[in-house]
């Protein structure tokens, strides 16, 4: 192998996965930057092998150990670029702290991603999962990155309409896009602000604390303070935050639904389509704060799946498989899973 990278044999992954599943990579490597990832190209053992790319660790669930080659993003780094086009461009490395990053914003008096506080994860993540809460999407400040082609071994930048987003999507999620790897991503926030109150609980956060005109800051504590109440932090019960997506359906779907079911949470979308609330399914279905052997779903927030200790990645497949069949059952709505399935 390569001598100047220091390849792991036998790395354990408990603790860098939030599910705190337990799980092993045959070979791993905490990549420093693009030159690392040249050289895994170049190096003749490890270039065939089959490749894992780890962030946070926070939307995957590991269902076996992984036999071959785990490159665990570690470049940081984070400036303010300047402004262009009324929008101020700022860019960090694919290994800096997604929220860490967002407090780094806030500090230099930048808002853009306060809607996005306290999601888990790193900045290289971001635009793969298209993250979004709140009203705001990844793709809503997105500029350009930087990504590795281990096809051709070129560095390459992307814009928008290259990475193809989508809800909770993107080109890294899909063939043409799993040779890429992303090495920096630059945002572009608005120079002159405004605060995205669009979703009533946050709207109703700001006008309980008596803020008229919140800054991006205060924005951001709401967010935070919102987050805290109703999601569990990974560091005390292992969890993936939102483990199923929020199923959309066609108008008439939705319309056939709220004859049976009035309460149905929904939101109508800018095509006409509706997005229905996964979570509001699956507690209609009785499964909040049950549990299918160490795997549970989380008391306060029924989106999320949690490992009540010494979960396996099967155990909670097994509890995402049973809450998929029961809403399927009766709603005639299929649950799609967030986290990346190893």
């Amino acid at each position: 192998m390569h001598p100047d990278l220091p390849i792991v044999l036998d790395q354990p992954l408990d603790s860098l996965n939030t599910f705190g599943i337990p799980a092993r990579a045959r070979h791993y490597l905490k990549v420093r930057g693009g030159a690392d990832l040249a050289a895994v190209r170049h190096d003749p053992q490890l270039s065939g092998l089959p490749r894992l790319v780890l962030g946070g660790g926070s939307n995957l669930l590991f269902t076996r150990d992984v036999d071959g080659l785990v490159l665990h993003m570690a470049n940081t780094g984070r400036e303010v670029l300047g402004e262009r086009d009324g929008k101020i461009l700022v860019r960090a490395g694919a290994g800096e702290n997604w929220h860490g990053f967002v407090q780094f914003t806030l500090e230099q008096g930048l808002g853009g991603l306060e809607n996005l506080s306290l999601i888990p994860g790193t900045v290289g993540a971001a635009p793969i999962q298209n993250v979004g809460a709140y009203g705001v999407e990844t793709k809503d400040v997105f500029h350009s990155l930087t990504a590795f082609d281990f096809a051709s071994g070129q560095l390459l930048t992307l814009d928008a309409a290259a990475c193809r987003f989508g809800y909770r999507d993107s080109i890294f999620k899909h063939a043409e896009g799993r040779e890429l790897v992303v090495l920096d991503v630059t945002f572009a926030l608005p120079a002159e602000w405004r605060p995205n109150l669009r979703y009533a609980e946050l709207a109703n956060a700001a006008r309980d604390a008596g803020l008229e005109a919140p800054t991006p800051s205060q924005v951001g504590r709401l967010v935070e303070d919102i987050r805290r109440r109703k999601l569990p932090d990974p560091k005390e019960i292992g969890n993936a935050g939102s483990f199923f997506k929020n199923p959309v359906v066609s108008g008439a779907e939705c319309a056939r639904l709220l004859e049976h079911y009035p309460n149905l949470v929904h939101h109508l979308q800018p095509d006409g389509t509706e997005k229905l609330a996964a979570g509001w399914l699956i507690d209609q279905c009785g499964w909040k704060g049950q549990s299918l052997g160490q795997a549970g779903v989380y008391p306060k927030q029924a989106l999320v799946l949690v490992n009540l200790g010494g979960a396996t990645g099967l155990d909670v497949v097994r509890l995402a498989e049973a809450i998929q069949s029961d809403v399927a059952t009766r709603y005639g709505v299929a649950l799609e899973p967030e986290p990346v399935f190893i």
